[in-house]
């Protein structure tokens, strides 16, 4: 019986036209990118766990894929280890790195590590795979990439201003209809104050960001099974009723906030941003959503979150500010801002759409029918000429009936067959044939080049 084959559940094979896909998203992506002044970076695909643990708080650590150590990894454990509850331990025993969660972390790491290199305020992108071990779910897989932009070695918040340009600029080339969704990490840091509980933060963070996929109700069981009381709930009510008209928003926050030193920072930067917003007529809808909370923990400040108006799948963008991510390394008083745009995720935006461009997988502008050795040789010829214009073109690899070489140049969605026979020989130069038209031309050699470089 053959194997039965397969890959991991929550990774995808992507096959030519996926792949053109793909690339038209990275592509349009790093345009607008280069265009903002951002340089690329990578980073290797594995770290050091001691790089990624604790970064993410508990669950994000949970979600981290670890790697087994080489050889015999088995030695350094005692058997009267090898309990379930010694995992913690015996893991750290067997495994030294990890796959990398997301781009951030190992983005503060190298600018640690490569602080002399680095010309600050720097701006870098860096489109790559990230691995989770989450449940795969629709939009939700354990491979897939980010593209993140960000900007470290400036607090400015004209930085935050400018990552909404680039979203704005980034969705409008893709043609996705889009609303973006702004907090402030202060602002919820000033409510865990106001409703009495500041050492609960991450919990009142963590469950505030399941309200859109949970609901009011499992959040405020989620709060209660943290530690929180009835009534400190209760003061969160005007954060889960206010309108997200950003007017409305903002004079309920200032009010909560006003005995909060921290949340009125807040209120001021994300006043700030929409005065950048405001006076620059940003057309894109912008909200102050004061229940987004961006459940990682590294964020200090500004947080963003964009999802597509036209489709149900999450959040397809986001991002915040953070102070301290790179000092956990060693290196102090570096602020950064950043965002990330979920690939995956929007390339299931727009194939739900169905907003690819048309032409997207053709790869080939011109196919050479083969009609024997001779007439190959000045096929091999012409296509040199033509790839040395950068104008893609293939030679169909053996003699073969015409209607079997059409049949393949219709199915890779060529535009133009080139046909030499006897004839063409014979009189120097060569029959061209449109295939979306059928129209067909005679040309000859020495204007063969530019024929089609006028076309390209």
């Amino acid at each position: 019986m053959a194997q039965q084959i397969s890959i991991p559940k929550g990774t995808r094979d992507f096959g030519a036209l996926e792949m053109s896909r793909r690339n038209f998203i990275f592509d349009t992506l790093k345009t607008v990118f280069k265009n903002y002044g951002f340089s690329q970076i990578e980073t290797p695909a594995m770290e050091n766990l001691s790089t990624l643990m604790g970064k993410y708080g508990d669950e994000g650590d949970k979600l981290l894929f670890k790697i087994l150590n080489s050889g015999n990894y088995f030695d350094s454990l005692n058997e009267t280890e090898v309990k379930p509850e010694n995992i913690k331990k015996i893991t750290n025993l067997i495994s030294e790195k990890g796959l990398r969660y997301d781009l951030t972390v190992p983005f503060a790491r190298f600018v640690v590590q490569h602080q002399n290199e680095i010309q600050f305020p720097f701006k870098r992108f860096q489109i790559q795979p990230v691995w989770r071990a989450d449940r795969p779910q629709k939009g939700r897989y354990r491979e897939f990439f980010q593209c993140d932009v960000d900007i470290i070695g400036s607090k400015s918040l004209f930085n935050e201003f400018e990552l909404i340009q680039i979203i704005t600029d980034c969705f409008n080339k893709l043609n996705i209809n889009i609303i973006i969704k702004i907090n402030n990490r202060k602002i919820l840091y000033g409510i865990a104050e106001k409703i009495g509980f500041p050492k609960k933060f991450v919990e009142i963070t963590v469950a505030l960001d399941k309200i859109d996929k949970i609901g009011k109700e499992k959040v405020t069981e989620e709060l209660l099974s943290n530690g929180l009381t009835i009534e400190a709930i209760e003061h969160l009510s005007p954060i889960f009723e206010v309108s997200n008209n950003f007017s409305d928003s903002i004079l309920v926050i200032e009010k909560f906030l006003e005995n909060s030193e921290i949340g009125k920072i807040g209120v001021e930067e994300i006043k700030t941003v929409f005065d950048y917003i405001h006076v620059n007529n940003i057309e894109t809808e912008i909200e102050l959503d004061l229940t987004l909370a961006r459940g990682l923990n590294y964020y200090t400040g500004a947080i963003f979150e964009v999802k597509a108006k036209d489709v149900e799948i999450g959040s397809i963008c986001g991002g915040g500010r953070y102070d301290n991510l790179t000092e956990i390394f060693g290196l102090k008083n570096i602020s950064g801002v950043g965002i990330s745009f979920g690939a995956d995720r929007i390339y299931d935006v727009m194939s739900q759409l169905d907003i690819f461009p048309k032409d997207i997988q053709t790869t080939t502008k011109i196919l050479f029918i083969n009609s024997g050795l001779e007439e190959e040789k000045i096929c091999i010829k012409l296509a040199q000429k033509l790839r040395n214009n950068n104008i893609s073109c293939e030679i169909y690899p053996e003699k073969a009936k015409f209607d079997k070489q059409f049949k393949y140049a219709n199915n890779k969605n060529i535009a133009f067959v080139v046909i030499i026979g006897e004839e063409e020989i014979k009189n120097n130069n060569v029959s061209i044939k449109n295939m979306t038209t059928g129209a067909q031309e005679i040309v000859s050699v020495e204007n063969f080049i530019d024929y089609f470089c006028l076309k390209n």
